[in-house]
This record gives C-alpha cells, structure tokens and sequence, in this order.
C-alpha cells in the first residue's frame, strides 16, 4: 500500500503517476481498427549494417505483409502508434539510463553490433532507437486496446532483457515494464502476469518487478542459453525450465502443466504474453525443436487460457532469429483468427 511507502518512495511514485496521466500514447482507438499495432516506423534500416546481427530487423512489417496477402486483415485497419518520447521512458527509466544512451558505443553493445559504435549519435537516434521508441509506444498502447478489446497484437516489442536500468540482448527499452506500469494507473488495476515464452530468460522484466507482488511472473526458457542471469531468475514466480534439444510435444506438455499451475496461483486483470519465436525449430540462439505448427498451438494454448478467464491478453513478438519467424507468426496470427479466440472483423464507426 502507498501508506507504507517512505516519502521519497511516495514522491516518485507521484512523479511517476503525472508522467503517465499526461502522456499522449495512449490515445482512442476508432472501432473502425482492428487490435493490430504496427508501424512502418518499427523496422530498421541502417546501411546493411543490422544484418550484421542475426534478427531480421525488417521482421515485423514482413509479419503484416502475409497478415494483408492472406485476408486476415487489411492496411487500414491496422493501429498505428506513438512514439514514446523521453517523458514517457522516464515512467520506468532514470534519466542516467537515457543519457547513456547517447553514447554510440553504449548502444551497440546493447543491440550487439559493434559498427554502430562507429557512427555519431544523431544518426544512432534515428536509425536505432527511434524505430525502438515507436514499437515501445506499440507495447504502451497494447494495454489499453486489450482492455476495451479483449486482446491486442503489438507486431514488435518484448524487449524482455531491458530493465529499468540496464539494456541488453537486442534490448533498449523495458517496454513490458512500462505497459504494465501504464495499466496500473491508467486502467486502474493491480494484477498483471507475464506469460513469457520466448527461448530466453526475460531478465529485464523480473529484475524491475522483483519486489512487486501486483506482478505475477511465468518465465518458460531454456536454461543454457543467455542471459545467464542467475539473480533474476530468483524472482521468477513460476519458473519453467526447457533444454535444448525440446521436442514440440514435450513443450506443450510442459506449457500445459505450466498454464494449470498459473490458473491456480494467480487471478490477473491482464495479461501480457511475450510470444517469441526464437523456440523454433532451427534457430541459431534458441535452440529448441518446436515446429511452426507447434508454435501456432502454444500461441492458442495461451489465448484459450485467456479467453477463458475472460482476461484481456497483450501479445508481443519478441524474439526469432530466422527469416521464416514472420511467416510462423503470421500464420499463428491467422490460427488464433480461425479459432475465434481473436476476431479481425472491425466494426464500422458508429456516430
């Protein structure tokens, strides 16, 4: 309860309140849209250089593109977001974190691409973290579309090695920690729990919520790969350990069994699902064995705990490391379309 918060403790959650209560991200969304959040903003292009790093940094346009090609939805009913400015990053952020950010060399160790440390800042904005701030600004909203919709779809973000104050991974901004901290205040409610089933470890969400019992995390990952973090792994509510090698059939009988435990041991008001795809078969850096038909189920799995619930659920696209991830999420997304657990038919405006 606040009553027990010291007075700076009081005071920065005040600051932290204004923050949000004054931020433009999240906005109305007509019911015209369907509960898609993509920007073209969110792809990066920097001279070939991001093909030095093994995400395909053009991942999530691609995803739309096969969302439009097979009539699942249309360009105009996708929502396009804001980008979160320096304001709205100071929610979870501290303005030493940003600052550092200013430094090149800072960044491409944490995006793990050493040229950029080359090139001056200006361009590193631009080019790197703006594109970030937009999918960040994707996350936010994310919350607010779930909660009026039922569901949301933020073809980006799941930056889950970011934490409030350290980046990594691939990883610049904590967007997961500032949509959460977004619903708290501006959704009023007090229940979150991460469903995290990217191949790696989601550190940078664990580390910010540690010591937040509003926040009730499930952390499926394999244990042999980054981030190695062995602290924020202690903070993990229900930890779920998959080693390389897994098998589709032995990771769906351990999700499962995840899900019955988490459908016990928590009632949230959301849901924030970090879906990545780095658990497919063939991958360089998760090195699971789950088919692409294995990942459509364990994204239905997800969504049918939802929906039974009657628990609205952001999901995030987080990691993938194979030019073949956009199609596996697109055909996911198309999956859950056909199941009826997410309905792509947009309502005509009504005066």
């Amino acid at each position: 309860m606040s009553s027990s918060l010291s007075p700076n403790a009081n005071d920065e959650e005040n600051v932290r309140r204004n923050r949000i209560l004054s931020s433009k991200l999240y906005f109305e969304v007509p019911s015209s849209m369907v509960p898609v959040i993509y920007s073209s903003l969110y792809d990066i292009s920097f001279l070939g250089i991001e093909k030095l790093h093994p995400f395909d940094s053009k991942k999530w346009g691609r995803v739309c593109q096969f969302l439009i090609a097979a009539g699942v939805l249309r360009k105009d009913q996708i929502i396009e977001p804001l980008e979160a400015k320096k304001n709205d990053l100071l929610v979870v952020h501290p303005e030493s974190y940003l600052n550092s950010l200013k430094n090149s060399s800072n960044v491409a160790r944490i995006i793990e691409v050493p040229p950029v440390a080359l090139f001056p800042h200006c361009v590193v904005k631009e080019k790197v973290q703006r594109p970030f701030r937009n999918q960040v600004g994707g996350s936010i909203l994310a919350g607010k579309v779930a909660k009026e919709r039922g569901w949301a779809i933020n073809v980006g973000g799941g930056f889950h090695h970011c934490s409030a104050e350290q980046g990594g991974g691939f990883c610049v901004y904590a967007d997961i920690s500032l949509c959460i901290h977004y619903a708290f205040v501006q959704l009023n409610i007090s229940r979150v729990m991460i469903i995290d089933l990217d191949a790696h470890q989601g550190n940078g969400h664990e580390t910010d919520f540690a010591h937040d019992r509003r926040v009730y995390i499930l952390d499926m990952f394999n244990p042999g790969i980054y981030p190695f973090d062995y602290e924020a792994r202690r903070c993990i509510d229900q930890k779920v350990e998959v080693v390389s090698g897994t098998t589709t059939s032995e990771y769906l009988k351990k999700l499962d069994e995840a899900l019955e435990v988490a459908a016990t041991s928590y009632d949230p008001e959301l849901i924030v699902y970090n879906a990545g795809t780095d658990i497919l078969d063939g991958d360089p850096l998760g090195l699971l064995k789950i088919s692409a038909e294995g990942i459509a189920k364990r994204d239905e799995k997800v969504f049918r705990f939802a929906r039974a619930r009657n628990i609205p659920i952001v999901m995030l696209t987080s990691g993938g490391y194979m030019k073949s991830s956009a199609k596996v999420i697109a055909d996911s997304i198309k999956n859950l379309s056909t199941q009826r657990l997410i309905d792509t038919e947009s309502s005509p405006d009504r005066m």
